[in-house]
């Protein structure tokens, strides 16, 4: 790609981004109005849900049979979960857990 196609595409992907977050506010916060019941659920559901297929993503190429057994994806993922449930911070937890796992995988 040339730079210009490079801008263009960084730019088209700012915008995307930008319209999927916006978005539903225009759509669904009228002056005075709340949100369907059905927008208001998926709130409440999507951020779990979510949180559960990048779990799945995450453990789904360890190789358990390997030499280390995914002891670095497990040990990293309990440190994550543990910060997590200590500090209530999401950003914390995942830089820690991503540097834990790190250095495992550099250590083990």
């Amino acid at each position: 790609m040339t730079l210009v196609q490079r801008l263009i595409t960084i730019f088209l992907a700012a915008i995307a981004n930008l319209l999927t977050r916006i978005l539903p506010f225009w759509l669904f916060k009228r002056e005075g109005q709340t949100p369907p019941r059905f927008i208001q659920e998926l709130g409440e559901f999507l951020p779990g849900a979510i949180m559960a297929m990048l779990v799945v993503y995450c453990f789904k190429d360890v190789n358990w049979l390997g030499a280390n057994h995914g002891l670095p994806e497990i040990l990293a993922g309990l440190a994550t979960v543990i910060i997590h449930l200590k500090w209530r911070q999401t950003f914390i937890s995942l830089i820690a857990g991503t540097g834990i796992y790190i250095l495992l995988l550099h250590l083990i």
